[in-house]
């Protein structure tokens, strides 16, 4: 998740950087956001591979 969100940053960098332009959707503070949102969920725990209540010793 935490790839994932740093592609999308990069992604709206270069939307903002080279002044693309885009439709409303597709903007880069909406791409900004999605980053902000896979960050939040990683650091949430989500998509992290292990889960403590599976592993048995």
């Amino acid at each position: 998740m935490a790839i994932i969100s740093a592609v999308l940053f990069f992604i709206a960098f270069l939307i903002n950087a080279a002044d693309i332009a885009t439709n409303d959707i597709f903007s880069s503070t909406n791409v900004m956001l999605l980053g902000l949102m896979a960050l939040a969920l990683h650091l949430a725990g989500v998509g992290s591979g292990w889960s403590a209540r599976g592993r048995r010793r």
